[in-house]
């Protein structure tokens, strides 16, 4: 059965990859100085973080049931088949927006088929779910090998994540003032990943950007199946520099060869600031790795 898979902009799929399997990405808004734009499309990562840079006031709220059921109807009056993975639940209220939409959808087209998947992931995470997915339906594999695969990876996609400022995780309410402060008098690092939940969690701080890049590193190693031989992705909040820095680290520690990478978009730099890294990879060997 032909299935079409479709997205949001909180992968932060390179654009290779989008053009490549011309994929669909619905994107997210992006409230710059009280207006209204959406991430990929009318606002794009080098113009945002300078904006960022200069002060400028950012928010975002999460795709709505309306928006989602324009990008839905094309499929929906063609009957045409779609998996449609969404940004994480830890973080967002996508998947709920999207729920209703097909709801109110199947209303008018009763025999629609659409399967919402909660990525539980974030950023080059995501997106790494989403091209393994990709790569799948390429390769020949059904919806329903596809759907299994995607709850199989999301499970055992791992994200290691530190921030260059603690002011985007205060004003996001996820810092108190006073940790503010005090983190930044220390200079400290805290590195992240997301839980079982999809929620962003702190595990441990570390004092001054070189030493939580090389503990990120670290962790690569205590956490990641076969570094050598897997797709590691490393992601960045307009520090192209720090990103190669830290690829090569990976490179040289463990001989990893093959690299995803892209920026950290406006959806979700807006809530961490730039200077963000990122790096995802999967904790065990997929069962699915036939098609891949």
């Amino acid at each position: 059965m032909k299935y079409t898979i479709i997205t949001d902009s909180a992968t932060d799929m390179p654009k290779e990859i989008i053009d490549r399997y011309h994929l669909h990405v619905i994107p997210t808004p992006v409230v710059i100085e009280g207006t209204d734009y959406f991430d990929g499309e009318t606002v794009f990562p080098e113009d945002f973080y300078r904006m960022q840079r200069d002060h400028a006031e950012i928010s975002t709220y999460h795709i709505n049931a309306h928006m989602f059921k324009e990008h839905f109807r094309p499929y929906a009056e063609k009957n045409e088949t779609v998996v449609y993975v969404c940004f994480s639940t830890g973080l967002a209220a996508t998947y709920n927006a999207a729920r209703m939409a097909k709801e109110e959808l199947l209303e008018e087209f009763p025999d629609w088929d659409l399967t919402i998947v909660d990525s539980k992931c974030a950023s080059l995470g995501f997106g790494l779910l989403v091209y393994y997915a990709l790569r799948m339906q390429e390769h020949g594999a059904d919806k329903e090998t596809v759907i299994e695969a995607l709850e199989y990876h999301r499970e055992h996609i791992k994200h290691i994540i530190t921030v260059e400022t603690l002011e985007y995780l205060y004003r996001g309410g996820r810092l108190s003032r006073t940790s503010m402060v005090v983190g930044g008098v220390l200079d400290i690092k805290p590195i992240i990943h997301m839980d079982e939940n999809g929620s962003l969690q702190a595990i441990e701080k570390v004092r001054g950007r070189n030493k939580s890049l090389k503990r990120m590193v670290e962790l690569v190693g205590e956490w990641c199946a076969n570094p050598a031989g897997q797709l590691v992705g490393i992601c960045h909040g307009d520090d192209f520099e720090t990103m190669k820095q830290v690829e090569s680290m990976i490179r040289e520690r463990y001989g990893t060869t093959e690299f995803l990478e892209n920026y950290v978009g406006c959806a979700i730099g807006a809530h961490t600031g730039t200077g963000i890294i990122g790096i995802v990879f999967l904790d065990e060997e997929s069962k699915y790795h036939q098609w891949l």
